[in-house]
This record gives C-alpha cells, sequence and structure tokens, in this order.
C-alpha cells in the first residue's frame, strides 16, 4: 500500500529545499480561457524549471496560493516542469509575482 503520509512529506521537503536553497528564480504568468490568471515562481533543478510557488486568481478576483507551506485544497501546486518555450508563460518581474503572493 502507498504511503500517502511519507510522499507527501518528501514532497514538502523536496519543494521546501528548491525554495530555501534557489539563488536563481523565474517568474511567469499565464492567463487561461475562462479569464483567470495564473503566476509562477520557478527555479532551476536538474536541467528543468521547477515550479515552487504557484498563485491562482480567478476570474471572481478569488486568489489561491500554494507553495512548500501548501501544497493543495480545492487544487495543487504543479508537480510538472515549465518549459516556457513550449508553453504560453509569459515572463514577469519578480516584483509582479510578489505583489500578487503577498495580496
Amino acid at each position: 500500500m502507498v504511503d500517502l503520509e511519507r510522499i507527501r512529506a518528501e514532497s514538502m521537503a523536496y519543494f521546501r529545499s528548491l525554495d530555501e536553497g534557489a539563488t536563481l528564480r523565474h517568474h511567469f504568468r499565464h492567463a487561461d480561457e475562462e479569464g483567470g490568471l495564473w503566476y509562477f515562481g520557478a527555479v532551476p533543478d536538474r536541467g528543468e524549471l521547477i515550479v515552487i510557488k504557484q498563485a491562482e486568481l480567478t476570474p471572481a478576483g478569488r486568489l489561491h496560493r500554494y507553495s512548500w507551506e501548501h501544497l493543495e485544497d480545492h487544487g495543487f501546486l504543479t508537480d510538472q516542469a515549465l518549459h516556457p518555450e513550449e508553453d504560453p508563460l509569459e515572463a514577469i518581474p519578480a516584483e509582479e509575482f510578489q505583489r500578487v503572493w503577498t495580496q
């Protein structure tokens, strides 16, 4: 049987170590088809950009935030690497990401 608590703890530890050890961060925004905005804070790890912070601003103005401290509720921190050259992402300044993250 799968030990979900162990997997959750390992995921939290992985994302926390990336967040706390990051020296280079990338920030992106994505607008979805329903009018929601997604904000991603990502760091390089083993040749990929791994999302360590993610904010969703719904069309109704509700903000959902995910990081190693809060992996999930109605949604969750993505476990997929970002590929800015392939994904419809717009690079944004760190200040814009922080403004959304801290509202």
